[in-house]
């Protein structure tokens, strides 16, 4: 059961350091995306940030669902 529990946080810490990473790209192609780039290269930028960021929220979401709604044995 230990095992199950370090596996389970082991999981949890890298969804939330790809949620970091996700909204960490996101960010920075949104700012690139408003203060350098012109035209249709700024709009494509913000769109991808936006979806960039929209992932990172979901990633992070499940992680902390997962920890949660776990189903907890009976000891």
């Amino acid at each position: 059961m230990a095992d199950d529990e370090r596996e389970r946080g082991a999981r949890r810490r890298r969804r939330l350091l790809w949620a970091g990473i996700l909204a960490v790209a996101g960010l920075a192609l949104l700012a690139v995306g408003l203060t350098v780039a012109n035209g249709a290269v700024a709009w494509l930028e913000a769109v991808v940030a936006i979806v960039l960021l929209v992932a990172s929220y979901a990633v992070q979401r499940l992680a902390r669902r997962e920890t949660l709604y776990r189903h907890d044995e009976p000891r």
